[in-house]
């Protein structure tokens, strides 16, 4: 190791890990309005009358330059002798979660962002928590206390009540008898395929690389992703993903948002509690819901307010039994990976 990265892992080694937290938490809940924001530019500059900064090809080009960066940081994991040990099983758990995290689900929620408001995306996308604790109830037969499972059934509830009490603000399709929004709904199904993928991460890929991990989902992903969006729209609909505007604007946003986001987060969350993880995780919506405010102007309308406030309720007692199930877990010495991947999960934040 060079003097220049020995002096530089000393100074970050003394930096508190919740102050990583706290900065990758306006990167996390801010990104879906940069995102929206960043195609109304393009659409100001468009191309033979295509907006060059299209959702396509802000979810395509910006994985492109993130899986850029993957490549170079996490390189020396990526040798043959790495990627050997690596089981049959734990590879066809990469694939699925390439498929539902790294392909179907961002899929979905950049098609909603163009939908429906992004603060709806961002209220209804906390489904993923209690969705999550819900699966490892059913298949994983965890053992939960009394405030988690409070906690999920009231967020859950808030969901739903931002879902019914808001007015028409997508092209409605009926679901079980009800009138839903397509862009509600696609927010709603890329929650269950992310809930789907930490399941299988947490089930069959606590052993492989973080590294490895997040590079297979973001290439594999990617190229699902193109392959799905050629078969539904069409060549013609990716003409302009070598367009200079496009690209420089993306090299920004994933190194930005998707590379030294997750790099904080992971950071802070290696040297800090679960708890003080969880805690700080919550203030992600809220975060976000400010940032559609002053970077869209969106004023949340009273559904979401409702359906808001009662989410945030249930994050609270959610996070009164991840602490307590966290001082469980010190006073009989128990802290690895697997615990931390659980609670990570039930936060909404991917590592996977």
């Amino acid at each position: 190791m060079s003097p220049f990265h020995q002096r530089l892992t000393k100074l970050t080694s003394r930096i508190p890990g919740h102050i990583y937290l706290w900065l990758a938490i306006p990167i996390f809940g801010s990104s879906s309005a940069v995102t929206r924001k960043i195609t109304e530019i393009g659409a100001q500059h468009l191309v033979d009358g295509r907006n060059p900064i299209s959702y396509c090809n802000v979810l395509f080009v910006g994985n492109l330059c993130a899986l850029f960066v993957l490549i170079a940081i996490h390189g020396k994991q990526l040798n043959r002798n790495t990627l050997q040990q690596i089981s049959g099983r734990e590879w066809i758990g990469l694939v699925v979660v390439a498929i539902l995290a790294g392909a179907l689900a961002p899929g979905l929620i950049f098609q909603a962002l163009s939908l429906t408001p992004v603060t709806n995306v961002l209220l209804l996308g906390r489904l993923e928590p209690p969705l999550t604790i819900a699966l490892s109830i059913w298949l994983l037969h965890d053992r939960l206390n009394r405030w988690e499972v409070l906690g999920s059934i009231v967020a859950f509830t808030g969901v739903i009540l931002t879902i019914v009490l808001q007015p028409t603000v997508s092209k409605m399709i009926p679901v079980a008898g009800f009138q839903v929004g397509r862009g509600e709904l696609m927010t709603v199904l890329g929650a269950i395929c992310l809930s789907i993928a930490t399941i299988v991460v947490k089930k069959y890929l606590s052993n492989v690389p973080l590294g490895i991990n997040n590079t297979v989902r973001t290439g594999f992903g990617t190229i699902v992703y193109l392959c799905l969006a050629l078969w539904m729209y069409g060549y013609e609909h990716f003409m302009d993903v070598v367009s200079p505007f496009l690209w420089q604007w993306m090299l920004v946003y994933s190194i930005v948002i998707v590379v030294i986001g997750q790099s904080l987060w992971n950071q802070g969350f290696r040297i800090s509690s679960i708890a003080t993880a969880s805690i700080i995780g919550s203030f992600a919506p809220i975060v976000g819901i400010l940032a559609a405010y002053l970077i869209l102007g969106e004023v949340p309308t009273r559904a979401q307010y409702i359906g808001g406030v009662v989410i945030l309720v249930g994050l609270f007692l959610g996070q009164l039994g991840i602490k307590a199930r966290t001082n469980r877990l010190k006073s009989i010495g128990i802290s690895s990976i697997e615990t931390e991947q659980e609670i990570e999960g039930k936060m909404g934040f991917k590592g996977i």
